[in-house]
């Protein structure tokens, strides 16, 4: 079986069906074993009927003690040792699957792992959700056809065989009969192929309204949204429930067909032996024999039929899986070097202009537009941004990732110690990580934590508030020392208090080194270097916190909800003395990016 830090190879990404059988290809020992102890197992099945008309005809009928003795116990011997190959095929095929399922599994996560921050825009969190829980298990599923799905044909030619010798007349009737459940269930396998399609593409869609739902739940509440978000939910999950009796009508006739095509065959094949055992053409040890073949036949078609119905799902699965796996990173073409020192980040599809070495902020009544922004500067969306006088676009990628980080309000938390998670793959000096912790007004985090930095922290930091997950990735982000650091809302979840002081730690943290930020909130407007006002995507004005609300009553609106202007003959630069700072710096709402520590990040 595939080991956890074993190269799982290069897969077939051309079909599902080229997928398939790259799974079987990569254990080929093991597949030969499965399919020949799986032939094995079934064609003693198809000796027990023989033995047992050989201990009729030689022993029981001629009154041989001898025989009967002889072949009974060769009924045995072949009983127990077919137990055995049970056993052995049932543990052969257990490893076939679970290698197919982990080697998938590596395969999915380490091509994600390499898509990395563009996976969220090539594809949908539900699409990849419903490819690890139920493709990845149906394909594993599918691969039994190498073992039973064999034996299975193995089995029915050796039964044919049998009957031939006994008479052509049952052979031809059994022989033809598989292309008979060929022809009538081939049109159902289609159809099921297409109704499986459309019910995992619809299981997509529901498992990504169930993330979005969960993850905002709390948020949804407070804005009254929750009724909206679950009449979709509603809606999606009865649309995926009829969608899945479809499937389920087809499955039900395949497996009616599965079992009551072979179950005919046992009747007309048996009518047929009676009729010639009472017209002398066979023996009475014969006419069991012909019996028990068929009884026997009853399993490899009912396996040849479930098989055919696993292999229809297994390709659908894989197909899914093929198409992630067919998604290409961001092309990474670049061949200049990036700029020697600090340089100027400029976006000319907004016309933001960051200056290096200075605290620049964007404030938009859109935080899409102004996030937009930073995923341009920070090249995670094309765009004709340049770094110095080079485009972002024609600088290797590795260069731009090294030294320009773009930190989300709601990037992923994975579970691990706070040490790590903050540290990463670096291990931070001790004062380093303090330092980080205060300038993110996380001391109390640590403090409240049991074994402070190596507290355990539970996936997605559910065991934190929302505002404390926020002031991690702040803390992680700081830690980074990046030269350039790109933050999309860092206090949008933190109340008024700890906001103001993460604004006033946050500039003599990062003193000498470029740092952009989104934020409409004036606790944190306040402090920066230079203020672009974002509308429509577009800069509308620049210039500092107070220039722009002295000059700009769209701005002022959206930052001060309605606070005065600045004071005739005060200086919008520098503004009033400290000690009758106008209202708006101290408010709150909103606007203002603040709310309790409750809300989810």
């Amino acid at each position: 079986m595939i080991d956890a830090y074993e190269d799982p190879g290069t897969p077939d990404s051309r079909g599902g069906w080229r997928y398939l059988w790259w799974l079987v290809t990569r254990q080929p020992w093991r597949s030969v074993a499965g399919a020949v102890i799986a032939s094995v197992w079934m064609v003693l099945g198809a000796a027990t009927p023989y033995l047992m008309s050989r201990a009729i005809d030689d022993g029981l009928q001629p009154g041989d003690p001898g025989a009967l003795a002889g072949w009974t116990a060769a009924l045995f011997a072949v009983g127990a040792f077919n137990a055995w190959l049970g056993i052995m095929r049932h543990r052969t095929m257990t490893r076939v699957r679970m290698d197919a399922n982990f080697r998938t599994v590596k395969v999915v996560v380490g091509h994600t792992v390499r898509l990395g921050a563009s996976l969220a825009r090539r594809t949908g969190a539900g699409e990849v959700v419903t490819i690890g829980v139920g493709d990845v298990q149906t394909i594993s599923t599918s691969l039994t056809v190498v073992g039973p799905g064999v034996g299975a044909l193995v089995a029915y030619t050796v039964v044919a065989g049998l009957l031939l010798s006994v008479s052509a007349r049952l052979a031809v009737v059994v022989l033809l009969g598989v292309p008979v459940i060929v022809v009538l269930v081939g049109p159902l396998l289609g159809r099921l192929q297409g109704a499986e399609s459309e019910y995992r593409e619809r299981q997509g869609v529901l498992t990504a309204r169930i993330g979005d739902l969960a993850g905002g739940l709390r948020v949804l509440n407070g804005l009254g949204g929750k009724e909206l978000f679950a009449d979709a939910f509603r809606r999606d999950s009865r649309r995926l429930r009829e969608q899945g009796y479809r499937v389920g009508a087809v499955t039900s006739w395949m497996q009616a067909l599965g079992v009551g095509l072979p179950t005919l065959f046992l009747g007309v094949v048996t009518w047929l032996a009676a009729r010639s055992a009472a017209q002398g053409e066979i023996t009475v040890g014969e006419l069991v024999a012909v019996y028990g073949y068929v009884a026997v036949l009853v399993g490899p078609v009912a396996f040849l039929v479930e098989f055919g119905h696993q292999l229809a799902r297994g390709v659908v699965a894989a197909r899914r899986v093929v198409g992630l796996l067919r998604l290409e990173p961001e092309p990474d073409d670049g061949t200049c070097a990036a700029p020697a020192e600090p340089a100027v980040l400029y976006d000319p599809e907004s016309g933001v202009r960051v200056t290096p070495g200075r605290l620049t902020a964007l404030a938009g009544a859109r935080p899409a537009d102004t996030a937009a922004v930073l995923d341009r500067l920070g090249r995670y969306a094309p765009s004709a941004a340049t770094w110095g006088e080079i485009r972002l676009d024609e600088i290797p990628l590795a260069q731009v990732r090294a030294r320009i980080l773009v930190a989300d309000h709601d990037a992923d938390l994975f579970a691990g110690t706070l040490r790590e998670l903050v540290g990463g793959r670096r291990e931070p000096a001790e004062r380093n990580i303090w330092r980080a912790v205060h300038s993110a007004v996380a001391d109390d985090i640590v403090q409240g934590l049991p074994d402070g930095l190596d507290s355990a922290i539970d996936a997605r930091a559910r065991n934190l508030s929302g505002g404390q997950r926020q002031r991690v990735r702040l803390v992680r982000a700081l830690l980074a020392d990046p030269e350039v650091l790109l933050a999309v809302e860092p206090t949008s979840a933190l109340d008024a208090h700890t906001e103001a002081a993460v604004a006033a730690r946050l500039r003599p943290a990062r003193s000498g080194r470029t740092t952009v930020l989104t934020s409409t909130s004036p606790l944190v407007l306040d402090h920066a270097d230079t203020v672009h006002f974002v509308v429509d995507g577009k800069v509308a004005a620049t210039g500092t916190h107070r220039r722009l609300l002295a000059q700009e009553p769209e701005y002022r609106a959206l930052v001060a909800r309605g606070a005065e202007p600045v004071a005739a003959g005060t200086d919008p630069d520098t503004g009033p003395d400290p000690d009758t700072r106008m209202s708006a710096d101290s408010g709150t709402g909103a606007g203002a990016g603040a709310g309790a520590e409750e809300v989810v990040a």
